[in-house]
């Protein structure tokens, strides 16, 4: 009999044949890994250049931008010049237009770098390769940065559009819907005064690169001016994070406002099935598979849902973001760890001395090699650009030397309180 089902013929050319699976498809509501690119698309869409990859690539793009062009207006880094109308320009348009097109030769250069952060840097760099003044000062992209000086800003950037882009307060109908609509907008009110903080100060917060580089320069007053040029609030006080305090106070401000409009769904759920408001009906619309007559309260069911699943992500990330580890210790005796360290400022300086690929030698130097003091050492005297000051100073450094402005942070504490 099985035999006899396999080998009778089909009706029509592939009728009875299973469609072949297309593992390429097309983003599209039923292709969509989630909702909010699916069923839900169209409420989503004007928040997708803000949240999406892209918009974090973009942001990241600016935040670079707007550093190059700090740099070039502190009067100590000399190997900075200020830039041209016309070289800021072009900062200005990737800064603002940086489009998806262009991103995806980030994602291009992420395969090989398997870094994002590190993968925007070179795509800049080979962009202002093509403009003069840019090109002389490739290797300041990124000067002194950690990843998360920019990516701390690109989010806090991310979150600020999103923001802005909130719709005003919900139409009232009525004493109840008055109520509603009142909570609604205070929850608003709140998001809206919770302050967005960045950092700019290197990779535990003491600008110890910055002021190994230029000792001159106070990079706490040039961190705080970049950070609030971009419209973001400087937070003084920070290790290799930026705390995301505020982010927790904005999700915290997100869930009561959810909160509220589950109550409202719920509430909204009951009065149409008690009949005190009826639904329009819509021509082609089903309300049941089985009973024809019926109109389902589902809008208020889907937002009842999305909202639990949305709080769910936000009071975790809101618990879960401003707390984290330990910093390193600094001390610790652990050669191959203190050398680590130490590579971050050897780097920082190769840089202001216009040394060529400073971060790819010291990449092929330490990678799969076994480094020690002394090799480390040897690497800075073959580096024959840098002034023997340079080399004497970098050889003298140690990590528990390397510290920047950490015991100025802490004496200047209380102005801050």
């Amino acid at each position: 009999m099985a035999a006899a089902v396999a080998s009778a013929p089909s009706n029509g050319a592939g009728a009875n044949r299973v469609p072949k699976f297309d593992p390429k498809l097309d983003l599209n509501e039923l292709t969509a890994v989630g909702p909010l690119d699916g069923r839900y698309a169209k409420s989503s869409q004007a928040l997708r250049k803000t949240f999406s990859e892209y918009g974090l690539i973009r942001f990241r793009v600016m935040v670079e931008c707007r550093w190059l062009q700090k740099l070039s207006q502190i009067p100590q880094v000399t190997e900075v010049p200020a830039f041209s109308a016309e070289a800021n320009a072009v900062l200005d348009m990737l800064a603002t237009t940086f489009s998806s097109e262009q991103a995806l030769q980030v994602k291009a250069f992420e395969r090989t770098t398997n870094h994002d952060v590190k993968a925007v840097e070179y795509v800049l760099k080979e962009l202002f390769g093509r403009q003069p003044e840019l090109a002389r000062v490739t290797e300041f992209t990124h000067f002194a940065c950690t990843s998360e000086d920019i990516n701390n800003l690109s989010h806090a950037l991310m979150l600020k559009e999103a923001v802005e882009q909130q719709t005003a307060s919900p139409t009232t109908m009525g004493k109840e819907m008055a109520v509603f609509a009142y909570r609604l907008k205070r929850q608003r009110d709140l998001a809206a005064q919770v302050p967005f903080f960045g950092k700019m100060a290197g990779a535990v917060g003491n600008y110890n690169a910055h002021l190994v580089a230029y000792p001159d320069v106070d990079w706490a007053k040039v961190a705080q001016e970049f950070v609030t040029s971009l419209g973001l609030s400087w937070n003084p006080y920070v290790t290799q994070i930026e705390p995301h305090d505020y982010i927790a106070e904005l999700f915290h401000a997100v869930t009561r406002f959810n909160n509220i409009l589950t109550d409202f769904d719920r509430d909204m759920w009951g009065y149409i099935s008690l009949a005190y408001f009826k639904q329009r009906t819509v021509a082609g619309e089903v309300g049941s598979s089985t009973m024809p007559h019926k109109v389902n309260p589902i809008d208020f069911e889907n937002s009842e849902g999305n909202l639990g699943l949305a709080n769910a992500l936000l009071e975790h990330l809101a618990a879960k973001l401003p707390i984290s580890r330990w910093q390193r210790d600094l001390t610790d005796s652990t050669v191959l760890r203190n050398l680590g360290v130490l590579a971050e400022p050897i780097q920082t300086v190769m840089r202001r001395y216009d040394v060529p690929e400073p971060y790819e030698k010291l990449k092929a130097f330490t990678r799969g090699q076994k480094v020690t003091q002394a090799s480390m050492m040897a690497f800075v005297e073959d580096l024959h650009d840098l002034p023997a000051e340079a080399k004497e100073a970098l050889k003298q450094l140690t990590p528990a030397s390397y510290i920047g402005n950490a015991a100025q942070q802490a004496r200047e504490l209380p102005q801050h309180l």
